[in-house]
């Protein structure tokens, strides 16, 4: 082949593929000792300079066993990747004296209006107007709104762990010759540390708290104790969380009727009955992300984007995932798509014979569809009439904060865990989503639970968060190196069935989806589509964030949202200019999306059958696998 000549994607494809390192074993200990002693050198030169080891496969098995055991304790985080990326900024700073010149002035600058403003606030006569602040709070910061911290002593407390703050975040970034990702990390770590340390958390640094407890007479504490003694009762028993009963899918959540059609060992596929006389032939299929219950896109009736769908005239379908354990350790991608979207788009076949398919992806789910969409369309399989990505990521060049948890060393802390237990724990994973927003997650809750003994139950979005799924050991192993170490699929190295695909292959419309405030799949990284796919693109972002944003109701208060369309052979726009001249609509980007969606579709006529002839049923939906814990 000509490299030259050739297309993007044949170019990538020609490129020697690197090793895929997540395809991992789940034999017994015992094999997987005797496969690492016994395998053969590479070649004979190697084999004269490195013979083999007989105990080279049971200190393999040490080395494994012993990391599987810290991450049990570490809830999964390396610590040897915190040492790496403290080492590496530590070096850098005691190497660069002018930053450490620079920081020398900025804490005696910060010494001297500190002592300043203490010396005005604690001489200031009554009636006298309150001095100014050394330094504001971030808007985003409401630790601080409660109008009593604007009194001593509790600004002098405030204004001291503002000063503190500010000055780690100097410390930790523009560091000369430090990584990026090590910048980041030590940045992450100073800031979790100070979030545990800050006044707010504290009884008597408290000033909202401490004058709760005064009025009540420490009723709040002991009310405070009570739900903190309920939640570790919870925790330990492996209970849901208070408030969760409440939200029992098929019941309150996830109660659109329908029917499950079809059924493997990783799905079931639920078929929604029609509630107008007329739909449109080409049906909807919904792939969600496997790493949380399917019903996210099935909330209360109120804000079921299922629902919403339904009544606009369209057939759906929706894959909800099994909660993998220990015997499906050995499940890959590859199964994943097999087992996933390929064979669910097989079953809406037998239910709308001859109708092309509406696929339609969120989160993980959207980034397994676009590998089966560019699969297809390898293939020459026109099935897909259309695509959309519901905050999902084909490039994994810019993850977001997610990134904080991704390096060699920390994937190999994380797969020795995996191994050792088949599958990655639903609270393993809770914990570094937590620790991304550790103010809104964790400290205002012990704040507001703990010590002002207010126990607020959740709602639907809470419940279904709290819902989460296991991830099986060789698959989330694969996904976490193919996709944000490698990059493979973005850059045409993804293989299926010994195959490169690329997403340039996929030649439907796309209609995606970004959300303004998403941490875990950050909306210009959704954008990078437009640097992929070849064929038009309706890129929207919406306010909100990874699950607000995507569901958001027609009449939500507040939400707004920009789009614009992107025809074949446009100049590119970087997402700023894109910003800048897109459309801004007020509302839900529901309405848009379901205009898009009957714009490519036939006029509709009588609704399919619920299920395929002579398929069978399954039983009514939500189905079995979303009830699995």
């Amino acid at each position: 082949m000509n490299t030259r000549t050739a297309s993007p994607a044949a170019r990538r494809r020609a490129t020697p593929p690197r090793p895929r390192r997540g395809r991992l074993s789940a034999q017994p200990l015992a094999e997987l000792a005797a496969a690492a002693a016994t395998s053969p050198p590479q070649d004979e030169a190697q084999q004269l300079r490195r013979p083999p080891r007989p105990d080279a496969g049971i200190a393999k098995l040490l080395d494994r066993t012993a990391h599987a055991m810290q991450a049990r304790r570490t809830a999964g985080l390396s610590p040897a990747a915190l040492g790496l990326a403290a080492a590496d900024w530590w070096t850098h700073l005691l190497a660069s004296p002018g930053k450490r010149l620079e920081l020398l002035s900025e804490a005696l600058r910060m010494a001297t209006n500190y002592s300043i403003f203490a010396a005005q606030v604690l001489g200031r006569r009554p009636g006298e107007a309150a001095p100014a602040c050394c330094i504001g709070a971030e808007d985003r910061d409401r630790r601080f709104r409660h109008p009593d911290w604007q009194h001593a002593p509790f600004n002098l407390l405030q204004q001291a762990f503002l000063l503190q703050q500010e000055w780690w975040r100097q410390a930790t970034s523009e560091v000369r010759g430090v990584s990026l990702h090590h910048q980041q990390v030590i940045a992450f770590t100073a800031r979790q540390c100070l979030d545990t340390l800050a006044p707010n958390n504290l009884l008597l640094g408290n000033p909202e708290v401490l004058g709760a407890t005064l009025e009540h007479g420490g009723i709040n504490l002991l009310q405070g104790f009570n739900i903190w003694r309920d939640d570790l009762q919870r925790m330990l028993s492996g209970a849901p969380p208070a408030g969760s009963e409440n939200f029992v899918p098929g019941r309150d959540v996830a109660c659109t009727p329908g029917k499950v059609v079809y059924r493997n060992r990783l799905i079931e596929l639920i078929q929604y009955a029609p509630t107008t006389p007329q739909v449109h032939p080409e049906p909807v299929l919904i792939v969600p992300a496997w790493i949380m219950k399917y019903y996210i896109l099935d909330l209360s009736p109120h804000n079921s984007l299922v629902r919403y769908l339904v009544g606009q005239g369209h057939t759906v379908f929706m894959i909800s995932w099994r909660n993998p354990g220990g015997e499906e350790r050995n499940l890959g991608m590859e199964d994943y798509l097999a087992l996933g979207p390929l064979a669910a788009l097989d079953a809406v076949g037998r239910v709308c014979p001859g109708a092309a398919v509406h696929a339609a992806g969120y989160c993980l789910g959207g980034t397994l569809l676009a590998i089966a969409a560019a699969l297809l369309g390898l293939r020459g399989d026109r099935r897909l009439a259309t695509l959309t990505l519901l905050a999902s990521q084909v490039d994994f060049t810019e993850p977001g904060e997610l990134s904080l948890f991704i390096d060699e060393s920390q994937v190999s802390f994380l797969e020795d865990l995996m191994w050792a237990q088949g599958y990655l724990d639903t609270t393993q994973m809770a914990g570094a989503f937590q620790m991304l927003r550790s103010y809104d997650l964790i400290w205002s809750r012990v704040t507001r639970e703990y010590l002002l003994g207010q126990r607020h139950p959740p709602n639907d979005l809470m419940a279904w968060n709290a819902d989460a799924t296991r991830l099986p050991y060789r698959m989330h192993s694969e996904y976490l190196r193919g996709m944000y170490l490698n990059n493979d699929l973005a850059e045409g190295r993804w293989r299926v069935d010994s195959q490169a695909v690329s997403v340039e292959d996929a030649p439907q419309p796309w209609f995606v989806v970004g959300t303004e405030t998403d941490h875990v799949a950050p909306w210009h990284s959704v954008y990078k589509i437009h640097l992929l796919a070849h064929s038009p693109i309706t890129f929207v972002l919406t306010t909100g964030g990874h699950n607000a944003g995507i569901v958001s109701e027609p009449g939500h208060p507040g939400r707004h949202y920009h789009w614009s369309t992107r025809d074949p052979g446009r100049p590119y726009l970087d997402p700023e200019h894109w910003l800048a001249q897109a459309e801004e609509v007020a509302g839900s980007w529901w309405p848009r999306w379901s205009a898009w969606l009957k714009q490519r579709s036939a006029a509709p006529a009588a609704p399919p059958e619920m299920g395929s002839p002579g398929g069978g049923l399954y039983g009514d939906a939500p189905g079995e696998y979303v009830l699995q814990r």
